[in-house]
């Protein structure tokens, strides 16, 4: 099953969804030190959880784009693949791309998209339609 992020009729996939909870445990582990949605609340907590609300989305955006530049300066080897169990690994390992060199360029979807890129488009949509935002399964 795929998630991704959809507002109203605009679907925006990104992988499964192990793969999206990563994403998320990567960011709140190694950016948080007080804890899930303590720095990013809008997306760790909002976004994560429901629906988010179109007067959030610009909020959204701030926090996606301060995250990327946090990660940038973190190596891959830092990844978390669950938060909640710090033992599991991604299914490929240690096996990625050298094309990946720090955990702000870590996440690529399975059509070769940075998820950052994925869910930056998903807002820029959002915004220019006035769109609520939020995590969805196909």
């Amino acid at each position: 099953m795929t998630v991704g992020l959809k507002a109203h009729y605009f679907w925006f996939p990104i992988g499964t969804g192990d793969f999206l909870h990563s994403f998320f445990s990567t960011i709140s582990y190694n950016l948080e030190p007080n804890g899930w949605g303590t720095k990013y609340p809008v997306l760790l907590k909002s976004l994560y959880h429901e629906q988010l609300d179109k007067a959030q989305i610009p909020a959204l955006q701030e926090e996606l784009n301060n995250a990327r530049e946090l990660l940038m300066d973190i190596p891959p080897n830092k990844v978390i693949w669950d938060i909640e169990d710090l033992s599991k690994r991604p299914p490929w390992g240690d096996d990625i791309s050298p094309e990946i060199t720090s955990l702000g360029n870590y996440f690529v979807s399975s059509d070769s998209k940075q998820v950052f890129d994925i869910f930056l488009k998903a807002i820029e949509t959002a915004l220019q339609y006035d769109l609520d935002l939020r995590i969805h399964s196909m």
